[in-house]
């Protein structure tokens, strides 16, 4: 275990020091950068802000997830299973993918009001590009050999589908999970910038126009612990449904 985690926690700690040794710098504004110690005095003193705060951004993410997984994994198969659907469709999906959030993130807000609705479908939105394509290449992935055995033991597109392709895709799901469970966090940010009475987002917004810069650091500090604890969970996921990947993986 010191193997496996010694090194990142030398590195964080490394990375503490530096922090902590260019915000105590003359020439470094207390206002523009906050030093580590601040930073542990604010989350001591505004725990309890903090931890409600971040309950109601967690609500948002787990449920535009769980929205983005649903419709990424229906998605990707009906892609799959319609291929001119797929030909059609997964040129725009990728054109999605250069429209910013900040512009998508007020328009959101205009046709769910200002309640969960709208990060909601920001963090859906954002996390459905990655589990869409990693299942469809995943589904596309298997052995033409394969397919052609299922086949020839007449076997139906649908049987194939359960038997062999969606199988041979958890790999490529799991992949893409941990990558929607990363970056589902900065949707619901992006939202409630855009407009919220709650949640980490605005409360770090708020600290940073009222000048409370330890606050603000603070509150990025718990978003980066919840990705990090989504991304855990993810890979927690996929070693208890795929066991022999982690076998693979030792060997």
């Amino acid at each position: 275990m010191l193997r496996r985690y010694g090194p990142p926690a030398l590195l964080l700690l490394a990375a503490a020091a530096a922090w902590q040794g260019v915000a105590s710098l003359p020439s470094v504004d207390d206002l523009t950068l906050a030093s580590p110690s601040e930073v542990v005095q604010a989350l001591r003193e505004d725990w309890s802000l903090l931890l409600d705060n971040a309950g109601v951004t967690l609500v948002e993410v787990l449920l535009g997830l769980a929205i983005a997984l649903v419709g990424g994994v229906a998605g990707a198969v009906t892609m799959h299973l319609v291929r001119p659907l797929r030909e059609a469709a997964y040129p725009l999906l990728v054109a999605s993918q250069a429209i910013p959030i900040v512009v998508l993130a007020p328009l959101f807000v205009l046709a769910f009001d200002y309640g969960i609705g709208p990060k909601v479908a920001i963090v859906g939105l954002i996390c459905f590009f990655p589990i869409t394509v990693n299942v469809l290449d995943g589904l596309r992935s298997v052995e033409p050999s394969l397919l052609k055995l299922m086949r020839s033991l007449g076997a139906s597109p649908l049987a194939i589908l359960r038997k062999v392709e969606l199988p041979a895709s958890l790999p490529s799901f799991f992949s893409g999970l941990r990558v929607a469970a990363s970056i589902s966090v900065i949707g619901a940010v992006f939202g409630e910038w855009a407009g919220a009475d709650d949640g980490l987002g605005r409360l770090v917004l708020l600290g940073n126009n009222q000048l409370q810069t330890p606050r603000v650091y603070a509150g990025v500090v718990i978003l980066a612990l919840m990705a990090v604890g989504l991304f855990a969970l993810a890979t927690l996921a996929e070693r208890v449904a795929l066991p022999w990947r982690r076998t693979e993986g030792a060997r």
